[in-house]
């Protein structure tokens, strides 16, 4: 049987929010889409069959990890990634870039080389070029692949910002290459820029003269104010191709992404519900509730009593305090699955309102709430 190949279409628009819908040869993709992030190869305390039954269309891996832990060769035995985590759904590697700027103490960015850093875990040397990282994504068989870029750390240098920026078209340039004629694969371009307009405006047009089959912000969620973000958002949102996906890397929280998808963003990535929910913080439609307050140790009603996925709405707050308080395996296991529910019950209520050109009055009610 022939592969599908990868494409993209918008179905409904309400101003610059919009449905849409991602076609892989591994399922299709309804968007704007969350993807739970499973950085090495596993979304932390849940199954795969687990996210499947949340509406999870789609994960995300991360090449740093796992290019350093167990290494590919090890995940290529097992078929790739999908073989190796058993998981049929779709999924998109990010380049390594992000980890290299947050978690090397020691790294070093050479224009020709690439990232040349010691491993976070036992100090091994690492060099990860825009063709090693695409070597890498390749071997680990993701749908959807990140270009190599090099992701900044919250500056006000324009100079410094400028040059990283520069470095990212170069490596994409590269990255382009690497990757090839791969049409049921598809590689995105990350914009990079920092909160600079003119940056922003310059790395999204030479992106485009390259040529990807998405195009992401990357270079947010790093420490700027969420006006910032969305005021970043606004410069460009007039701009990105409208036949393309807009990906906003690592956002965020349920605000962010309501206010992300105003501007236009189609898919997104996070570690907060799964993080999250591992320290006791629980995100409802009626706000954030921290689980480990003493004021729940008589609270015996559900986190959710409408949610009747996966039998959530069974486990009472009260019982929910115990197990945190106890440190019980289960609290992480049920309050991660209980997350990354709600945000795909978000994302299905925001492609709802989309399709009944409702949104704006669903983000207004929302955008403070949650």
């Amino acid at each position: 049987m022939a592969l599908k190949n990868f494409a993209f279409n918008v179905l409904k628009k309400d101003k610059f929010a919009r449905c849409g819908i991602i076609e892989t040869h591994r399922g299709n993709i309804l968007t704007p889409a969350f993807m739970p992030v499973g950085t090495q190869a596993t979304v932390k305390a849940c199954t795969i069959d687990d996210i499947k039954k949340t509406g999870s269309q789609i994960i995300l891996s991360n090449t740093y990890h796992l290019m350093i832990r167990p290494g590919v060769e090890r995940i290529q035995s097992a078929g790739g990634l999908h073989g190796f985590m058993n998981c049929d759904l779709p999924i998109l590697t990010d380049s390594g870039g992000f980890q290299v700027m947050s978690l090397s103490k020691l790294n070093k960015i050479d224009r020709k080389k690439g990232a040349i850093f010691n491993s976070h875990v036992d100090g091994k040397k690492f060099y990860l070029s825009p063709e090693e990282s695409i070597r890498i994504q390749r071997g680990l068989n993701s749908d959807i692949v990140m270009i190599m870029d090099e992701c900044p750390k919250k500056t006000d240098n324009y100079q410094l910002i400028k040059k990283s920026m520069d470095l990212s078209l170069h490596w994409a340039e590269r990255s382009k290459k690497a990757f090839g004629n791969n049409p049921h694969k598809a590689l995105f371009g990350i914009v990079q820029g920092g909160l600079f307009k003119d940056l922003r405006l310059k790395s999204l047009r030479e992106l485009m003269k390259i040529g990807f089959d998405g195009y992401a912000i990357g270079g947010l969620a790093v420490g700027e104010t969420q006006k910032e973000m969305f005021s970043t958002l606004d410069d460009i949102k007039e701009f990105l191709p409208t036949e393309k996906p807009h990906y906003l890397m690592g956002v965020g929280t349920p605000s962010d992404i309501l206010g992300a998808v105003k501007r236009g963003v189609d898919m997104f990535d996070c570690v907060l519900p799964t993080r999250s929910g591992r320290t006791g913080l629980a995100f409802t439609w009626q706000g954030r509730i921290n689980i480990k307050n003493n004021k729940y140790q008589t609270d015996n009603t559900p986190l959710d009593s409408n949610c009747e996925n996966l039998n959530l709405n069974r486990y009472s707050k009260n019982y929910l305090n115990h197990l945190f308080n106890t440190n019980e395996i289960l609290a992480s296991m049920l309050l991660s699955l209980h997350n990354i529910n709600f945000y795909q019950e978000l994302m299905a209520s925001i492609r709802n309102n989309i399709n009944k050109g409702t949104f704006d009055q669903f983000h207004d009610k929302y955008i403070d709430k949650l």
